[in-house]
């Protein structure tokens, strides 16, 4: 199968985003099941199996072998001559279990999942800061002014977190430039 190793990329948003693997996992599983939804209709009969350790992904597709001509559902059973061909010493009312090659689903499929991928991560990395931030409102932090806009200033933190500095919240006489250190206080989130 051409697999899609993601324990790079695990290892990567683990250290980067301050996200753990089983949640990551998590995410990736449910945009694979929301892809096998949109191509078959249903994932009911699929697998989505992420290997933490190994850090690939395969899909399982599950089906019942029937006799011949007594397919009722084809997304849940295979015809039995069909399954012979996969394997020859298939009977009928076992479980066929198959791989589903990635690449199947097609390069638009394939883009659109990746685009899901980051915009969950996106939003998980925005819960973390959320709660991160929401505990420290009232204290002085520190941080580095990254880059200086009219009306706001792009801060980021310790982390590398980005915070914003409204001008409303500035003292009238302060000049910031890039690369500064300041420390300012939290006063809310969102």
């Amino acid at each position: 199968m051409a697999s899609i190793n993601l324990i790079e990329a695990f290892q990567d948003f683990k250290e980067a985003e301050n996200i753990d693997r089983p949640t990551m996992m998590k995410v990736v599983e449910d945009v694979f099941k929301t892809l096998l939804r949109k191509k078959y209709g249903s994932d009911e009969n699929f697998d989505v199996i992420v290997n933490a350790e190994k850090g690939d992904l395969e899909i399982m597709r599950r089906r019942t072998i029937v006799e011949d001509g007594a397919v009722m559902d084809p997304l849940a059973e295979i015809a039995y001559t069909d399954a012979v061909k996969i394997e020859p010493d298939y009977e009928v009312g076992e479980e066929l279990y198959e791989e589903v090659e990635i690449l199947d689903f097609g390069r638009r499929a394939i883009l659109a999942a990746k685009q899901t991928l980051a915009s969950r991560i996106g939003d998980l990395k925005k819960n973390v800061l959320v709660k991160k931030y929401n505990e420290r409102i009232g204290e002085i932090v520190s941080a580095e002014v990254y880059q200086v806009w009219k009306k706001e200033i792009l801060l980021l933190d310790e982390e590398g977190s980005e915070l914003i500095l409204p001008k409303s919240e500035q003292i009238p006489q302060d000049y910031f430039k890039k690369g500064e250190n300041i420390r300012a206080v939290v006063k809310s989130w969102s």
